[in-house]
């Protein structure tokens, strides 16, 4: 897929509404060659996908040996909205928490003095945080209006040669 098009697909208004979500769902290849799928926090920068996690994370040892990855950000509603991504994760360790990872929890509703306390609960538990980066290489919005999954358009396209 052409970076025009992976753009284009992002740059849709329902894309862009998904992207301002607070859950993805990572799937990745596990150590022992099965396939994982874990819900994460992410924000959107504008360029990539940026998901922060623990130093310890088991996750990190399979997105290293086979850093790709898809992301599925959907809504829970009829017809829902579904925002399909793919690339390679990259992963920075970072000392202290990295900002992604406030602004991403930032969306929670909590009370300023909430904020505060999660917060400092957070700085207390971390002493750094691994960024998992990804950049889109592939992209598909579904939003059952004027896309569909692929075999559902297909079967739609037979069944108006045989109509029509």
């Amino acid at each position: 897929m052409q970076q025009h098009e992976i753009t284009e697909i992002l740059n849709r208004p329902y894309s862009r509404e998904l992207l301002a979500r607070d859950l993805t769902r990572l799937a990745y290849v596990a150590q022992d060659g099965t396939p994982r799928t874990i819900p994460i926090a992410f924000t959107w920068n504008g360029a990539q996908i940026v998901m922060c996690t623990s130093k310890n994370a088991p996750k990190l040892a399979s997105l290293r040996a086979n850093p790709a990855v898809a992301l599925t950000i959907d809504t829970e509603v009829h017809p829902p909205k579904i925002l399909l991504i793919r690339g390679r994760a990259e992963l920075d360790v970072v000392d202290g928490i990295p900002e992604e990872y406030l602004q991403l929890n930032g969306s929670y509703e909590m009370t300023p003095e909430q904020r505060v306390e999660w917060e400092r609960e957070v700085r207390s538990l971390y002493d750094g945080m691994v960024r998992i980066v990804v950049t889109p290489t592939w992209a598909k919005l579904i939003d059952f209006e004027t896309t569909l999954p692929s075999a559902v358009e297909e079967l739609a396209r037979r069944r108006a040669e045989r109509v029509g």
